[in-house]
């Protein structure tokens, strides 16, 4: 791969692959807290279009966990 004319080194490889990884561990981090603030407001609600919305919602954060962990997972096993 080519960087400005310079070819990157396996080091900034690594490099690289460690701030996706700490993004991506931060991004877990906030995902999960999502889910632990809509797990609570779920327990709360009992108008009925609230409930669904709740279970929308929910639906969605935990795609995006999943997604995250894939991406994780797939950056773990790299090896640069």
């Amino acid at each position: 791969m080519k960087n400005n004319g310079h070819f990157f080194t396996r080091n900034d490889c690594r490099q690289a692959a460690a701030r996706e990884n700490m993004k991506l561990k931060a991004e877990i981090h906030q995902t999960q807290h999502k889910m632990e603030s809509l797990l609570n407001q779920f327990d709360q609600v009992t108008d009925p279009p609230l409930i669904d919305c709740c279970i929308y919602e929910l639906n969605a954060v935990w795609l995006r966990y999943q997604f995250l962990l894939r991406r994780f997972k797939l950056l773990e096993r790299l090896d640069f």
